[in-house]
């Protein structure tokens, strides 16, 4: 006997629907598993059987031959269970067949029970686009389930899975419930959500610093914090997602894809509307940083940080390979990683902001908090951590000077995070016109070459500033434009239509200082 169910996978950030096909011949008793499927695949067998058996159904003493097709894509994860087990089911003239096409998702537990899998809203993105019209999926990725347009049929036992199945009518489904909708409905639910996080109100002085984040978040540009120890490199940094605009719909749907096949998307709403802020550990892997694996690679540090914030604190504590690996996300917005079979990109345009020292001990070039007892070898390999071309793909050099007592006791009220993102949303919101041609990367730090030419047109006086800097400063070419991306954006928040010097002036300041406390 044949059948046919049908299930998904995902390759990157994509969906792919697999075709589930359960043959039954006579023969000595044999479970075979085909289709290239992993570890986790191949081991379906062992927990289809006992499911079936201690749900009450019977399972067939035949040669059982199971192919996941196409055979030639590799197959990870355990969401295939049901489906197999559905085929067997059906196979063997258990339940009968179904006219509707319903896709099948869900881990068996060896009583029968369903848990939730990863990468759902994917694989039902593709489901919905091939004319799938019903899913039957785990009752935990309900939630994600629904920001799909299709009738969602949750389940938390393989018996709840094969009364769903027998029902021949259209049953109950989320009533056409999309994506807009749902990212709406999380709006509105949550509209605080930069009120959770500490305000650049708490900050005490640092108005130079504060300064340069506005410009960071508002052009979506690279941030090095260079300081002595306790200066607030790391407030700062966590404050700065509290001054960065609201995601749009299509960058919040990204983001959720990456969570999604990362099993990290645990909020109720399925939808994520706050923007990423990912801070790993100084002991952080360059797989675990960039992403990959052995046969199922996985999105990394970088990828869930897309469309938010990567903080690295003590970036020269990194590995020096782990910083390396950064070159290709901060050029290009994406990671790719070859395998023999098969070759995965992920989305990576993030917004890196690291911190630092001046040395190892922290008061080089301070006196008034500390002797410097560092040599000059140390501090010139605590340096060196941080190679030439990885600082020059970071567009602000920011020192974060020792705050002086008498600030810390009188405490001056500062300005909030709500009142400076409202200037960020407004620079955004200019940019977001400005690139509507193409809406992955509406600002100005992804500026191409023809972009450049014809959207950051500086005047005399600017053009004459930055050949001096240029000369003066040793600049390469790279980091000609990337000051001329930060002049643009500089621009956006004052509200000029064209570059002037004093906007080139400012961006050529982030750039210079790692001339002064970097060289």
């Amino acid at each position: 006997m044949y059948a046919r169910t049908d299930s998904g996978t995902v390759h990157g950030i994509e969906g792919i629907t697999v075709a589930v096909e359960v043959d039954l011949a006579n023969g000595l008793p044999q479970f075979d598993v085909v289709g290239l499927g992993g570890s986790a695949v191949k081991e379906a067998r062992n927990r289809v059987r006992a499911a079936l058996r201690n749900s009450g159904f019977q399972f067939p003493l035949q040669r059982i031959t199971v192919n996941l097709a196409p055979a030639d894509l590799r197959k990870e994860g355990s969401a295939f269970d049901l489906a197999i087990a559905l085929g067997i089911l059906l196979a063997s003239g258990q339940i009968p067949a179904r006219d509707v096409p319903t896709l099948i998702l869900g881990e068996l537990t060896l009583e029968g029970a369903l848990r939730p899998v990863p990468g759902v809203l994917p694989i039902l993105l593709e489901a919905k686009r091939q004319g799938f019209t019903q899913v039957i999926l785990p009752k935990q990725n309900e939630a994600e389930a629904e920001l799909v347009p299709l009738t969602i049929l949750p389940a938390a036992h393989l018996n709840d899975a094969v009364q769903l199945w027998k029902q021949k009518k259209r049953l109950r489904g989320n009533g056409g419930k999309n994506i807009e909708t749902a990212y709406a409905q999380v709006l509105r639910q949550h509209p605080d959500q930069h009120n959770r996080q500490p305000d650049f109100a708490d900050v005490v002085g640092q108005a130079a610093v504060k300064r340069g984040l506005e410009v960071a978040a508002a052009g979506f540009h690279n941030v090095l914090l260079i300081g002595p120890p306790g200066s607030g490199k790391t407030l700062l940094a966590n404050c700065l997602p509290t001054i960065m605009p609201q995601m749009s719909l299509d960058e919040s749907l990204n983001v959720t894809k990456i969570y999604s096949i990362a099993g990290q998307l645990t909020n109720s709403g399925g939808l994520m509307t706050t923007r990423p802020f990912r801070a790993p550990h100084h002991t952080v892997t360059p797989v675990a940083l960039i992403g990959g694996g052995a046969h199922a690679p996985r999105p990394g540090e970088c990828s869930l940080a897309h469309c938010g914030i990567l903080f690295l604190d003590e970036m020269p504590e990194f590995s020096r390979h782990a910083l390396e690996v950064l070159r290709q996300p901060l050029e290009s917005g994406s990671v790719t990683v070859a395998r023999a079979r098969q070759v995965f990109t992920y989305p990576a345009r993030f917004l890196l902001v690291g911190s630092m020292n001046p040395c190892p001990c922290g008061f080089y070039g301070s006196r008034d908090q500390g002797e410097c007892i560092c040599t000059p070898l140390e501090i010139q390999k605590y340096r060196a951590k941080l190679s030439g071309p990885l600082l020059d793909r970071i567009d602000l050099h920011l020192e974060v000077p020792r705050v002086p007592v008498k600030l810390l006791q009188e405490r001056p009220q500062a300005e909030s995070s709500e009142e400076i993102r409202r200037r960020v949303e407004v620079a955004r919101s200019i940019q977001y016109e400005r690139y509507r041609h193409r809406p992955a990367a509406p600002f100005n730090s992804a500026m191409t070459g023809q972009e450049l030419r014809r959207y950051a047109e500086v005047d005399k006086e600017g053009q004459e500033l930055l050949r001096l800097a240029f000369e003066t400063l040793g600049l390469s070419a790279r980091a000609h434009d990337r000051i001329v991306k930060v002049a643009r954006t500089i621009a956006d928040l004052a509200g000029a239509e064209r570059i002037e010097a004093a906007h080139v002036a400012e961006a050529i300041r982030y750039r210079a200082l790692d001339r002064g406390v970097m060289g």
